[in-house]
């Protein structure tokens, strides 16, 4: 028995949800607020979005607009098979872990300085 279209889609855009969140707090932003960048990038409102991601299907229109703006090819959508990235590893883990609790510890000075180290350490990153 094969998977339902309707499924197929749902899972996709979920993948590529979770790849733009990656991406964005990789680029230093928050996850507060995706739903509605990820909307505005596939051009839809954060209701329908919100409205795709639980229930309402994903006809051929609009599966052809999210591929178009995701940069994936025609059809993408209704493939089986894409897998979201890679799950963190244990050390990435540890790492947030770490971060997490010095984050908590820290006083508005000590944030700001922990945010600054990573930031200048993406920017050195991306310069190389």
């Amino acid at each position: 028995m094969s998977t339902p279209i309707s499924t197929v889609r749902r899972q996709n855009l979920l993948t590529l949800y979770q790849e733009f969140v990656q991406q964005a707090v990789a680029k230093g932003g928050t996850p507060r607020g995706v739903d509605q960048d990820f909307a505005a990038h596939l051009e839809i409102s954060p209701s329908m979005l919100s409205q795709i991601k639980s229930s309402r299907p994903i006809g051929d229109k609009l599966a052809r607009q999210i591929e178009s703006h995701c940069g994936k090819a025609p059809d993408w959508l209704d493939q089986v098979g894409h897998k979201p990235a890679a799950e963190p590893d244990p050390a990435e883990e540890r790492f947030v872990a770490l971060a997490r609790i010095a984050w908590k510890g820290a006083n508005a000075k000590v944030k700001r300085e922990l945010t600054l180290v990573l930031r200048n350490s993406l920017a050195a990153k991306s310069r190389t």
